[in-house]
This record gives structure tokens, sequence and C-alpha cells, in this order.
């Protein structure tokens, strides 16, 4: 079978993404990205671009980014003609594939530029896999992290130390933020209950947004699939965060912000913790290459007092599932230094986790 982000037809893909949505539990998107066929008539520059796309069209999310286009002129109020498509009172296909087609002639020059980068989800449900690794990992470690999140694009999650979990029960962060990640938990057991305590926190993406920004905040809205109001009430929970104290995302390259990182000055009695979500697929190989060597030689030179942890929501490319992964410097109690250890498995924007924690299930167990 072909993995599924190996998909080269550009029909295949928006088929399989608008199933995907409402599989998910976005039915209303689904049907605006399957209307994306009626665009391969070629009567459109956006059409003729997706029609032509160079790469391939699931890995570069090329369906998403022109879903964040088309719902983002609904919220601008550029188009009120998607409401009734976003609200489920418009459900006839062929009339939502006029709609898009019609709209979409109307606005292609705006439309364009929503071609040229992947969407920016920047979700701060995933938090709540990040979160439970540190959890699992502080009984291990200790309670102290540096945390370092690459590809944070406008900072969400490079502001966890100020959200509250409930996590299957276990809770964690102030219990007073406005901002709350309680998750549906599946699995035997929650995480531990057991001490973060986030010394420092920063992240760093090629293409920072500034979430304090009206636009931005706008753009980051038109991402979230419109039916999941839950994720909306998030977003805009973190944009009031941000406003408070904006967090600290440096503009820089993932590989080259990771090695500098590494090189610099360590606190003592501290994990140095690297983490992204959702960010893997979108790095060019060598950029991940670099970023893995850098960390590997740094876990070789971690110790008792100085210690390093990977924690990373990612999608398996063969299933599509995203998984909970940790690589820890120095080793466990009957564990092999840096070997990964899958957690769990988690919803795409952070609706559940399935946890395997007290498992601790290898990788090429599940793979």
């Amino acid at each position: 079978m072909q993995p599924i982000m190996e998909i080269e037809k550009v029909a295949e893909a928006i088929r399989w993404q608008a199933d995907h949505a409402t599989n998910n539990g976005a039915p209303c998107t689904g049907r605006m990205v399957r209307a994306q066929l009626a665009l391969l008539d070629g009567s459109t520059e956006v059409g003729r671009r997706i029609a032509a796309w160079p790469g391939k069209p699931l890995e570069d999310a090329l369906p998403l980014r022109l879903a964040g286009g088309h719902h983002a002129l609904a919220l601008s109020g550029a188009d009120a003609r998607f409401w009734p498509v976003y609200r489920g009172e418009l459900t006839d296909q062929a009339s939502i594939d006029a709609l898009v087609l019609a709209a979409t002639r109307e606005h292609d020059a705006a439309l364009l530029p929503w071609l040229d980068g992947p969407p920016q989800t920047n979700e701060a449900g995933r938090s709540a896999s990040i979160m439970a690794a540190l959890l699992w990992l502080s009984p291990q470690l200790g309670p102290r992290f540096e945390l370092n999140e690459l590809g944070a694009s406008a900072g969400i999650n490079t502001m966890m130390e100020r959200f509250a979990f409930d996590l299957g029960g276990t809770l964690a962060g102030p219990a007073d933020s406005p901002l709350r990640i309680v998750p549906e938990w599946r699995g035997a057991a929650p995480p531990p209950s057991a001490p973060v305590q986030i010394t420092a926190i920063r992240g760093c993406d090629r293409a920072p947004l500034d979430l304090t920004d009206p636009a931005t905040a706008l753009r980051l809205r038109a991402y979230v699939w419109a039916e999941v109001t839950e994720r909306i009430a998030r977003l805009d929970a973190a944009v009031a965060l941000a406003q408070q104290q904006a967090p600290l995302v440096d503009h820089a390259d993932a590989a080259d912000w990771a090695e500098a990182r590494l090189a610099g000055a360590q606190e003592d009695d501290t994990t140095r913790v690297f983490y992204h979500s959702i960010v893997w697929q979108y790095l060019p190989e060598p950029t991940r290459a670099r970023i893995t060597a850098a960390i590997e030689a740094a876990g070789a030179r971690a110790d008792s007092r100085r210690r390093l942890a990977w924690v990373r929501l990612e999608t398996n490319r063969a299933t599509f599932r995203h998984e909970l992964t940790v690589r820890h410097w120095p080793d466990g109690a009957g564990q092999a230094a840096g070997a990964p250890v899958l957690l769990g498995t988690a919803h795409a924007h952070g609706a559940w986790v399935e946890w395997f924690g007290t498992q601790q299930v290898s990788v090429g167990e599940v793979m």
C-alpha cells in the first residue's frame, strides 16, 4: 500500500483530505475541501497552480492551504456566501462546488498567496501530549525542564507553562489559567502525578507569526476547521495570553537554532528538552539530519546534572497516526540511552490522547 503522504495525484489528495476532515468531526470543512476538485477545470489561476503542483500534495498540505484561504474570506467578511456551508445549512456537494468555483474566480488573486506556504495551525491542544511526556520524564530525570520548541509558528505552545492541564485527572500548570487543556483521555491510566517546573521556554521558526497582530490572529483562525469551535476558543485564549506577555520565538532555521541552543550553557540540575508537534514532515531532509545529529551528539555528553530529552508529536507517514515519542539521556533503568519510546498517540488537534505511558512501548513494536 502506498504511504498516505506519498500520494502524488492532486485529485486523490483532495479526496483523501476531504474524507479525513469529515471522519474527524469536520464534515462542513470536508465539503469545502472536496469542492477544490471543481477548480481543476483550469478556469482560475489558483486551479491551474494546484493542478500542476510540483511536490507531493498531502505532504505539502496543499488542500489545507487553500482551505485556509477560503475560510479567511468568510472570517474577514470578504465573502459571506461560505457561511451556510460552514454552519452545515448547505450540504449539497454540487451546489458547494459551484459556489467555491465562483468565489475562487472572484477572489483568485487574493487566494494565490495562501498556496505559498503550509498551514501554521499552532494548535494549543497538542501541548497535552508534550506535558504528558514531561510528567512521564519527571520521576526519571527530575522536575526541572528547560523547553525549546522547534517550528513554534506563533509560539502558542511556547506559552504552555501558562496553560492549565487536566490529563485523565492528572493536573498540571496554573489552575487559574484562562487556557485549559482537557483532552479526552484514553488508556489504562493517566500520566504520573509528578512535579514539572519549567525554568525557561523559548521557540524558533523560519517565519514566526506575531500572535498579538490582529491580521495574524485572523490567519491562524482561518486554518482552524470552522465547525471545531473549541479550537477557536483555545486560540482566542492564547491570543489573550500573548497580549499579556508575548511568547519568545526566534526567527531562525530549526537546525541552526538547535545547534546554537545545544552549544549554550545549561543550568545545573535541569533537563534540556527539545520538542515539536506536527512539524517534522515540513522540514527538509538535510535539516532533519542536522537536528538529529546535534541532539544525539549532545545526548552522548549528557550527565545526571545536565540531562537531555527529545519529545516529538509527529505523523507516522505510513499509518498517519500522530505518535508521541520520547528519547532521553542519560538512560533510564533497563533502557538504552536515547532509545525512542512510544508513549501514546493523539488526535492531530489535541481532542484526545491515547496513553501507553507505563507500557513504555518501543517504536519498533508498532511500526
